[in-house]
């Protein structure tokens, strides 16, 4: 059974940090591209960052070097470091595992940034 558990979201300061984590089990972790993607209330669902199985990162451009997506294949963990949080940051923060046409996702874990 594939699972993705989130961790780390809160409740931060605009200009804060945090650090979310989101810890794989039921793959063979080092051999999916793992990608977080966010959903502010009444939005759509959108992607944030990505992190290829050879450690290539792509970003979304809102981003803009704010934000830094890792991952350590020892831990089946992925990570995404948040900086310089801003208030239209908040939403819930969702990991997602692919591979060829299959994908997984996490049951996501909420962020808020006050002003």
């Amino acid at each position: 059974q594939v699972q993705l558990v989130e961790s780390g979201g809160g409740l931060v300061q605009a200009g804060g940090s945090l650090r979310d984590s989101c810890a794989a089990s039921g793959i063979i972790f080092s051999m999916y591209d793992m990608g977080w993607y966010r959903q502010a209330p009444g939005k759509q669902r959108e992607w944030v960052a990505t992190i290829s199985r050879g450690g290539s990162t792509n970003y979304g451009d809102f981003v803009k070097g704010r934000l830094t997506i890792s991952r350590d294949n020892g831990k089946n963990t992925v990570y995404l470091q948040m900086n310089s949080l801003k208030p239209e940051d908040t939403a819930v923060y969702y990991c997602k595992a692919q591979r060829n046409f299959m994908d997984y996702w996490g049951q996501g874990t909420q962020v808020t940034v006050s002003s």
